[in-house]
C-alpha cells in the first residue's frame, strides 16, 4: 500500500471514502496544524495556544481537543476545544483546573477525556464538557514533591476492554528513573488517589518515557522516549496482556529520533506517526519498518493525533 493510498480508505460509514488527516502541536509556535499523512495540504486551524502539548480528536462530534501547559511554574494550564476547522474555540477547565496537562486521551464511550498533569503530579479526568473534574492518581503533592521529576505524569491512554489507565512518569532527564503504571478507572472503594493499592508498575529504569498509545486490535502498548540512546530517542512496544517478568525490556521498533514525543496508530492502515521535539514526523509501520522522516525542521512539535474524516 503506497502513502497515497493509504490516506484514503473505504472503512468510513455509507460508503463515502475516509481521508486520513494528522493534527500536529506545534509547541514553539503556539499553533495548530491539520495535513494529510504525507505532509501534504497543511492548514494551520488554531494560533496563540500556550504551550500546547495533548491533542484529540472526536470525528463523530466534530472536535478536537489540546491541552495547554502554561506556564509550569505558575499553575495556569488548560484544556481547550474546537471545531475540526478550529472554529468555535473554546475553553472547558479553565487556567488552573489543572496544574501543566500533557498528553490527553478521548474515551468516547463513556464521555470522559483522560490527562497528565506534570507538575500537578496527577492522573485526572473530567466529562466531555470540562465538568465533574476527578484526581484519579496522586503521585505527590506541594513544592517539595514537584521538584521530584520521578513524581511528573505525562503520557496516558486507556484500555475501554480491561477499563485499565495506563500512564508514564518521565524522570529527571537520562537519569534511567523513567517508569510506565497501570491501573483501575475507578478508585478502589475506601481508597483514594493517594493511597490505591491497585496501581502496577509496568516497567522502570527507563530513559525518558513520553507519549502512549494502545493498539487495541493486538493488544500492544506503544510509547514514545526521548531520553539518549540505546533505549532514548526510540519508539517502544510490548503487549499488555503478558505480564513482563523482572529484567524484561520492551520491544523497540523506531530508532534515531531527536527526542521523541508524540504518537498517533493506525492499526487499519498498519501505521504509525510520531513527532519529536526537533521539528520532525515520521511515519513507518506499527513493527518500525519503512520508516520516513517526512517533515523535519517544523519547530519543537509535541501532540499528535490521526482521524479519518
Amino acid at each position: 500500500m503506497t502513502e497515497l493510498q493509504a490516506t484514503k480508505s473505504e472503512r468510513a460509514s455509507g460508503g463515502k471514502a475516509a481521508v486520513g488527516r494528522l493534527f500536529v502541536l506545534e509547541l514553539s509556535g503556539g499553533r495548530i496544524h491539520t495535513m494529510n499523512t504525507d505532509g501534504s495540504d497543511r492548514k494551520t486551524i488554531v494560533s496563540d495556544c500556550r504551550n500546547c502539548d495533548g491533542i484529540v480528536v472526536d470525528v463523530e462530534a466534530g472536535h478536537i481537543y489540546w491541552t495547554n501547559m502554561g506556564v509550569p511554574s505558575l499553575n495556569d494550564g488548560s484544556v481547550e476545544r474546537a471545531d475540526i476547522d478550529g472554529k468555535n474555540r473554546k475553553v472547558i477547565i479553565p487556567e488552573g483546573g489543572t496544574f501543566t496537562p500533557k498528553q490527553i486521551h478521548l474515551d468516547k464511550k463513556n464521555g470522559k477525556l483522560y490527562w497528565c498533569d506534570r507538575e500537578g503530579m496527577r492522573v485526572m479526568r473530567a466529562n466531555l464538557d470540562g465538568s465533574k473534574i476527578e484526581t484519579l492518581v496522586e503521585t505527590g503533592r506541594g513544592d517539595a514533591d514537584r521538584h521530584d521529576q520521578t513524581k511528573w505524569c505525562v503520557g496516558i491512554t486507556i484500555d475501554p476492554q480491561r477499563e485499565q489507565i495506563y500512564w508514564s512518569q518521565k524522570g529527571p532527564d537520562n537519569a534511567g528513573l523513567g517508569r510506565i503504571s497501570s491501573t483501575n478507572t475507578e478508585i478502589p472503594r475506601g481508597e483514594t488517589a493517594t493511597n490505591r493499592t491497585d496501581i502496577e508498575v509496568l516497567f522502570d529504569g527507563l530513559p525518558e518515557p513520553i507519549d502512549l498509545e494502545l493498539d487495541e486490535r493486538n493488544r500492544v502498548l506503544y510509547w514514545t522516549d526521548r531520553g539518549d540512546p540505546p533505549r532514548g530517542n526510540t519508539v517502544n512496544r510490548t503487549p499488555i496482556d503478558v505480564k513482563p517478568k523482572s529484567g524484561d525490556m520492551p520491544e523497540i521498533v523506531l530508532t534515531h529520533l531527536m527526542e521523541g514525543i508524540g504518537i498517533a496508530l493506525d492499526v487499519p492502515g498498519n501505521r504509525m506517526f510520531v513527532t519529536d521535539f526537533a521539528g520532525s514526523i515520521y511515519s513507518a509501520r506499527l513493527d518500525g519498518s519503512q520508516s520516513r522522516n517526512f517533515l523535519y525542521a517544523q519547530g519543537n512539535l509535541t501532540g499528535i493525533a490521526y482521524a479519518e474524516l
